[in-house]
């Protein structure tokens, strides 16, 4: 086992064995030992890779998601010929990736508690900034947030209809999806008009202008607790 991919590997085949007891227990910690006996690790290295227990878990089976749509995307691209159509279709696409509808409900139960939020939050805006990757945006400025911030309201909203969703072929899911897209495409085409509006241009070209100007999208090397990250990380203890 390469010593480097270790602890990834260990928490993906700890995840594999939690995923069968969420079901029934959650992402709790009576799942966390079951995951335990039934992978046979060591439970000390478990915690060294582990050490919040199932809410590492919980935050891995994310990823894995977000993983999933990486590697679909290189494999087949962004399907749709209009803007609009290919970030409708990755949102889709990150949800239909995930296999396990009631762990992901139980993931969304998980981070409805007060105290993951704020790791749930995280994890949503990593999703929307890795679908704009994927579609190569390449806005630097406060539009970077924007468009993470309308797309992570996009996703988390769409999801929590999907997990309830039990029409054929989850078209409800669908249909609420073209709905808020095409809300996020009409406050874009909002954005540009204001740039034009006679009454919004003396205010852009004065101090807000100049200081909505310095608002840059955070680079390559930018700090961990920033948002925007999506390449996988390690938790905080």
């Amino acid at each position: 086992m390469n010593q480097e991919n270790a602890p990834e590997i260990i928490r993906e085949r700890l995840l594999d064995a939690i995923l069968p007891h969420v079901v029934f227990d959650g992402w709790s910690d009576a799942s966390f030992r079951a995951a335990l006996r039934d992978s046979g690790i060591d439970p000390a290295l478990a915690r060294v890779c582990c050490p919040h227990g199932a809410a590492d878990l919980v935050v891995a089976f994310h990823r894995r998601g977000d993983r999933a749509l990486a590697e679909h995307v290189a494999r087949h691209g962004a399907v749709g010929k209009r803007y609009r159509d290919r970030i409708a279709g990755l949102v889709r696409k990150r949800i239909e990736l995930i296999d396990d509808r009631e762990a992901a409900r139980r993931a969304a139960a998980h981070f409805a508690l007060p105290h993951n939020a704020p790791e749930g939050v995280r994890l949503i805006w990593g999703t929307a900034d890795l679908i704009w990757r994927l579609l190569d945006d390449s806005s630097d400025d406060i539009n970077w947030y924007s468009k993470r911030a309308t797309l992570s309201a996009v996703y988390s909203t769409t999801f929590l209809h999907w997990i309830g969703d039990e029409s054929p072929g989850n078209a409800d899911t669908w249909d609420f999806l073209d709905r808020r897209i095409e809300e996020v495409m009409r406050f874009e085409n909002l954005k540009a008009r204001l740039g034009e509006n006679a009454l919004v241009k003396p205010l852009l070209a004065g101090p807000l202008g100049r200081m909505l100007a310095q608002i840059r999208a955070p680079g390559e090397r930018r700090s961990e607790d920033l948002p925007g990250m999506w390449k996988e990380t390690e938790r905080e203890e």
